[in-house]
């Protein structure tokens, strides 16, 4: 099996998709809503969302934006996305538990 690269989330497509699924939008709605409508297609989205493509920084500082979430909550897998979306006041998201931490 494949390793992930270290240099990609491996939970930004789950972000990505629950962000969009909590604002109930559909890949086109959320195109529109990020700025993008004229830029990117359906496809791209759906893509981000299965990870097999990483959008831009600019394309996650929208998502960000939208969530109402630093950048950081988004492209850290330590921080989960807070449990309202869009966060009522901006969110530095939520410190996962590490498996070293976590208590047996």
């Amino acid at each position: 099996m494949k390793k992930a690269s270290p240099t990609r989330s491996s939970r930004l497509a789950k972000k990505l998709r629950r962000i969009r699924l909590e604002l109930k939008l559909s890949q086109n709605e959320i195109l529109d809503s990020l700025g993008f409508g004229e830029h990117l297609f359906r496809s791209n989205i759906s893509q981000y969302e299965r990870g097999h493509r990483v959008p831009s920084p600019l394309v996650l500082l929208e998502y960000a934006r939208l969530a109402n979430v630093d950048l950081a909550v988004l492209i850290d897998d330590d921080l989960d996305l807070p449990e309202d979306i869009p966060s009522p006041k901006k969110s530095e998201g939520i410190r996962r538990l590490s498996k070293s931490r976590k208590k047996h």
